[in-house]
């Protein structure tokens, strides 16, 4: 019989909760334990949370009690990212699959990945950032493209999204801060987008590894566009002269040329800013080089049947796709080597059990 790996789920919101019901559903999986911040959830039955019938794991508020459990992995998916968390659940043993950030901690401060090197070797423990962008979209599919290129002179990552229906308006108003006054929400006033700036800047260290190529740095610009007139959006309201968009380039220079660019064109509400460029909705990857490749990459509740589904659901599937990036990571991360292990150390992360629902 296949070995079944325990696993913790901390943090059981949009993209985490979604990972619940994954977790409970496959196959090679076993819920320990479930992490939650909220009173409300507190001592619930962990189905109940996903939609599912009873299981008779409850969630807590106890981060002790989650650090107690015996578990082979937490799918770690909270709104804000602790280093310190993540590093006291590798010390105890316990390999670590992690949403928000840690996608190649080759990039992070000396310190931080002293820290977490260290908390691995206690440990003995794994750990993989991952996602759909930054992850899937903005490194699988950048690298897989390459196995087609004799030379690559340029790589291009757009992301085009209006975050007017999402349905996490503390993520739309207060971390990306949307409807707030341009100043508000800089890069120097707003922690969140530093935090965010340094997960693409991350994206953008692990290609240059994965290309073989030495970055001469990485560059970060940041253009924010106000709104002409009020407007209503899931969650709240965007008054004129707020911000609506917000276009970031991330740069990564080789040999003093502009070799790959992640590009993010958000906006919410009806406008779109003028000269900004006007790509599809979704991403869209391009490699410049000899031969030449594109690729355009959205997702949706269906195609097939994409008019009977709400927005909504059309919505909701990126944070699908983005935990069941990392819940369909969990076993190939339990049977790696203990240490930080990106898209370059796994295997090509596969839904090995998907048609078997």
């Amino acid at each position: 019989m296949t070995r079944r790996y325990r696993v913790i789920q901390w943090a059981t919101g949009n993209v985490g909760g979604e990972a619940l019901r994954a977790i409970l559903e496959h196959p090679a999986l076993e819920l320990a334990g479930v992490l939650v911040t909220s009173s409300d959830k507190d001592g619930r039955d962990a189905g109940e949370l996903c939609g599912l019938p009873p299981t008779g794991v409850r969630a807590t508020r106890d981060r002790d009690a989650i650090l107690r459990l015996a578990a082979d992995c937490v799918s770690y998916m909270p709104r804000h990212a602790d280093l310190d968390e993540v590093c006291a659940l590798l010390a105890s043993g316990k390999n670590v699959v992690a949403t928000p950030f840690l996608f190649e901690p080759l990039a992070l401060p000396p310190a931080d990945r002293a820290k977490l090197d260290a908390a691995c070797a206690k440990g003995r423990a794994s750990v993989h950032g991952t996602g759909i962008h930054p992850g899937f979209v903005g490194l699988v599919l950048p690298l897989a493209l390459s196995g087609m290129s004799r030379t690559i002179e340029r790589v291009h990552v757009q992301e085009r999204a209006n975050w007017s229906l999402y349905a996490s308006p503390h993520i739309t108003f207060d971390n990306m801060r949307f409807g707030r006054a341009p100043e508000e929400a800089t890069l120097e006033a707003n922690a969140f987008a530093r935090f965010n700036s340094d997960i693409f800047t991350q994206q953008i260290h692990l290609l240059a590894r994965g290309f073989g190529a030495e970055l001469d740095g990485v560059t970060v610009a940041q253009e924010l566009v106000a709104a002409e007139a009020d407007c209503e959006i899931t969650g709240g309201r965007i008054a004129r002269g707020t911000v609506s968009g917000q276009r970031y380039r991330w740069v990564g220079a080789v040999k003093g040329r502009e070799a790959i660019e992640i590009e993010a064109l958000w906006t919410v509400g009806p406008g779109y800013p003028e000269g900004w460029p006007k790509p599809k909705d979704g991403w869209t990857i391009g490699i410049e080089g000899d031969p030449s490749l594109r690729v355009h990459f959205m997702n949706a509740a269906s195609f097939a049947h994409a008019r009977e589904r709400s927005i909504a659901d059309h919505v909701h599937s990126a944070d699908i796709a983005t935990a069941m990036m990392a819940v369909n990571a969990i076993v190939p991360l339990c049977e790696a080597q203990p240490g930080v292990r990106t898209f370059l150390d796994l295997p090509l992360i596969r839904g090995s059990a998907a048609l078997a629902y």
